[in-house]
């Protein structure tokens, strides 16, 4: 039983971690509303310029050049970094961009002219529009990804994504209440998540899921060579409601322009017995999102903790503390 001294400090911490949350959350909020007193090209591109030199002093960046060595040791010291300072650039822009998203998001199926947004794959969005079965789209953290949904929408699509929320819960629910105005239906990525998406297959609908995320558990894949557990969630839906699955992604282009791709539905993998292979297809996944992170590696967050780098050396220490 706990000592009334250990829960009154567990209560302090909690207090602590809390404020610390609310404090990191207003600061934030903050930022946002000025900057959106500004022209939305004018503020987008001051904090892009900020945080390329804020970036690096953080520990997330020294998180980001580990991953970036493990993922490219064939490149210089310089290069990576290099990679790691456009990581942060398209970071600020991404939540800069959160706040002009209305401003941003001029595309129009039926324009004749271009503007901002262009889309390769109208020809899969029209297919998953009028085809009446369950499908899943998946995309990882690649460009400004938050424009895909939209895209959908202005296609007539209704999609139910799997959200994982941040991990301050302030910033969780501003986040959360916002993409629910004008982005589909949101399932954020908790308990019972997977029967609310199998629900939602079953009436055929459609499933969006970013799958690109750490996971400590599932299938033992690969991903840049290097070994790191992927969600099986989407190759069990799969196996259970035989859906077609397409990868889509955003490309960030210059002069803050997007460029957003839905591809053909791939190949499912299966077994001998011609169900879904779900390591087979969990691999797959990673490595359609490994090449479009090679193509931009700038574009993608390497300060996610994809192999568990942070994990693994908290392990370690817990196991060389003396007994």
């Amino acid at each position: 039983m706990a000592s009334p001294l250990r829960m009154a400090l567990t209560r302090i911490i909690i207090a602590m971690r809390r404020a610390r949350d609310w404090l990191i959350a207003k600061t934030i909020f903050g930022v946002l509303r000025v900057i959106s007193l500004f022209p939305a090209d004018k503020a987008i591109a001051l904090v892009d310029y900020l945080a390329r030199r804020i970036g690096p002093l953080t520990s997330r960046h020294r998180l980001a050049m580990a991953n970036l060595s493990r993922a490219y040791p064939e490149k210089t010291e310089a290069e990576r970094h290099e990679i790691a300072i456009e990581m942060w650039g398209n970071m600020s822009r991404l939540a800069a961009e959160y706040v002009f998203l209305d401003q941003l998001f001029d595309y129009d199926p039926a324009a004749t002219e271009a503007g901002r947004i262009e889309v390769d794959g109208i020809e899969n969005f029209i297919r998953l529009r009028d085809t009446k079965k369950p499908f899943i789209v998946f995309t990882a953290h690649t460009g400004n990804f938050e424009l895909l949904p939209i895209a959908a929408a202005a296609y007539e699509l209704d999609v139910m994504a799997l959200f994982r929320p941040p991990n301050n819960p302030y910033i969780a629910k501003r986040v959360l209440a916002a993409r629910r105005t004008s982005r589909g239906h949101l399932v954020p990525s908790r308990a019972g998540a997977a029967f609310t998406l199998a629900r939602r297959l079953e009436s055929g609908g459609g499933v969006g899921m970013l799958v690109d995320q750490k996971f400590h558990k599932g299938e033992k894949t690969t991903f840049f060579g290097l070994e790191a557990h992927t969600n099986p969630l989407l190759a069990k839906l799969v196996r259970q409601y035989e859906c077609d699955v397409y990868p889509a992604r955003a490309i960030r282009l210059p002069d803050g322009r997007h460029r957003l791709v839905v591809e053909a539905p791939i190949e499912i993998p299966r077994r001998p017995d011609g169900k879904v292979d779900v390591a087979a297809t969990a691999q797959l996944l990673n490595d359609k999102v490994e090449d479009w992170v090679r193509e931009y590696p700038g574009q993608w967050q390497w300060f996610h903790d994809r192999w568990q780098i942070k994990y693994q050396l908290k392990a370690l220490k817990i196991s060389q503390s003396p007994k």
